[in-house]
């Protein structure tokens, strides 16, 4: 078969617009992550860095949150903090323009925003860079935890959500992506993210359907329970 120009990229132009990733999420082997959903970027007003999107998704977020721990799944958070990055940080991170406003948080660490309500026994991870691997525990937690189905949420969707979710698929993790759990800060590039990721690296869902897969995966009954039957 000789393939033509129109053939591989209308195949391409579906992979990207429909995705290829296909598994069912089982809460027993999931793991939620909200990404950097912090007071810089998600309180109104209080920085140059705040994401209007992320602030209007958040109560969204928050419902997901709740439904993750109702089925016994456990919810990491982080934060993008650069009050200690020091030799942590990358190296090239240090020739962009992370402070051009002259900014700075007013004397104290990077906070979850409280009305997400972050719980004192739910892990967070202070990240040195965009992605929640690199330099972090994240990995190991998730292997202590025999979680094997990484949950991607927060902000922003083509920055820390975006490679967080391409370290997971690099590292051999089932990675889900929340289309309207995340959010970026020009709302013209989120669609462009979601279709990169859809076409190779997750399956991107709406929160609802996060919610419906785990609803059904609960009722659903668990193989090891037939294997008792007689």
């Amino acid at each position: 078969m000789a393939y033509t120009e129109e053939w591989v990229t209308a195949r391409a132009r579906n992979a990207y617009e429909h995705g290829r990733a296909s598994f069912e999420i089982r809460p027993e082997r999931a793991a939620l992550l909200v990404i950097d959903m912090q007071d810089e970027f998600v309180r109104p007003g209080w920085s140059p860095y705040w994401v209007p999107a992320a602030t209007r998704m958040a109560p969204r977020l928050r419902r997901l949150v709740e439904e993750c721990r109702d089925a016994s799944i456990p919810v990491i958070w982080t934060i993008f903090d650069n009050t200690h990055l020091g030799l942590d940080r990358p190296h090239s991170l240090r020739f962009l323009p992370h402070d051009d406003t002259g900014w700075h948080r007013p004397g104290r660490p990077a906070e979850v925003w409280a009305p997400m309500g972050r719980r004192s026994d739910e892990a967070l991870i202070r990240k040195p860079s965009y992605g929640a691997f690199y330099d972090t525990p994240l990995d190991t937690m998730l292997r202590n935890l025999d979680r094997d189905t990484v949950i991607v949420t927060g902000t922003l969707t083509n920055y820390c959500c975006g490679t967080t979710a391409r370290q997971a698929y690099e590292r051999g993790y089932q990675v889900v992506f929340g289309s309207d759990v995340t959010a970026t800060d020009d709302e013209s590039r989120q669609e462009p993210e979601l279709a990169v990721l859809r076409k190779g690296f997750a399956l991107v869902l709406t929160a609802e359907e996060i919610a419906d897969q785990l609803a059904a995966a609960t009722r659903a009954p668990r193989d090891d329970a037939h294997a008792n039957v007689v």
